[in-house]
């Protein structure tokens, strides 16, 4: 699977969540999660745990431009507290990342408002590509809509959550 992605600061949760209503997102979920970060020879591997299940995620982005293309792997995972602690002993823990999510959706764009622990609120866009899709109209999608939440090129990231984090 693919998707285009971006993530930011947010200095105002609910004025970025009002703008998305008013564009046509819809508030799909409000989740708690809890993102178990491993060590790798190469892209981020993650256990993420939330009120509906656990999954194990494998991903890799293409560059470390603030509008990245990024390839994942998703797989179901039954026994999360075994998993985190097989894959810790196995590979090492990075960072544990716990945040409040709160989804919203529009056509093929997910729209997450975060507020992470210890570093605070953020966004993140993802324009989920169709097989064979283009990447290059999604990213003027994913642009576009940056520009009509009132997101400056200086709130971008180019980084994960857990890479904030170990920065600190």
């Amino acid at each position: 699977m693919r998707n285009v992605e971006a993530k930011f600061r947010l200095t105002s949760h609910q004025r970025v969540l009002e703008l998305a209503i008013a564009q046509g997102f819809t508030q799909s979920a409000e989740l708690s999660q809890r993102d178990t970060f491993f060590v790798t020879a190469a892209g981020k591997l993650k256990l993420r745990e939330e009120a509906g299940g656990a999954h194990l995620i494998f991903y890799r982005r293409s560059d470390l431009a603030a509008l990245q293309l990024s390839n994942y792997e998703i797989v179901p995972v039954a026994e999360p507290d075994r998993m985190r602690s097989i894959m810790g002993a196995a590979f090492g823990v990075l960072a544990e990342v716990r945040k409040r999510r709160v989804l919203l959706m529009r056509d093929n764009v997910r729209l997450h408002l975060d507020r992470v622990e210890e570093l605070g609120d953020f966004g993140e866009i993802e324009a989920v590509l169709a097989e064979g899709e283009n990447e290059a109209a999604n990213r003027d999608r994913v642009a576009r809509l940056l520009k009509d939440l009132g997101i400056d090129d200086a709130d971008l990231i180019d980084v994960s959550y857990f890479e904030l984090m170990t920065a600190r």
